[in-house]
């Protein structure tokens, strides 16, 4: 089931404030492709190792949050930073 649409309305990044929006499936198979290599890090430089299975974006592109369970993990030193995404 997918996230509640009414919540994703009022999400807003912690870090920028900036509206998110659900990461479109070719990017988050690009980023589980990322995390399958162990290339990614959280922002607190802890190695992501489990496949996200659905996570969102700030409109700017530069911070992705995972979903688990339907609930959107807003924590800063958990989101995952762009920057170290090759052609993002």
């Amino acid at each position: 089931m997918p996230i509640n649409r009414k919540l994703l309305e009022i999400l807003v990044c912690p870090i920028t404030k900036l509206p998110v929006f659900i990461l479109k499936e070719q990017k988050l198979q690009k980023l589980n492709k990322l995390i399958s290599e162990r290339s990614l890090q959280t922002m607190d430089g802890e190695s992501i190792s489990e496949p996200l299975q659905e996570a969102l974006i700030t409109s700017n592109r530069n911070i992705i949050y995972r979903i688990e369970n339907n609930i959107p993990i807003m924590l800063e030193h958990q989101a995952i930073a762009t920057d170290q995404i090759e052609g993002w």
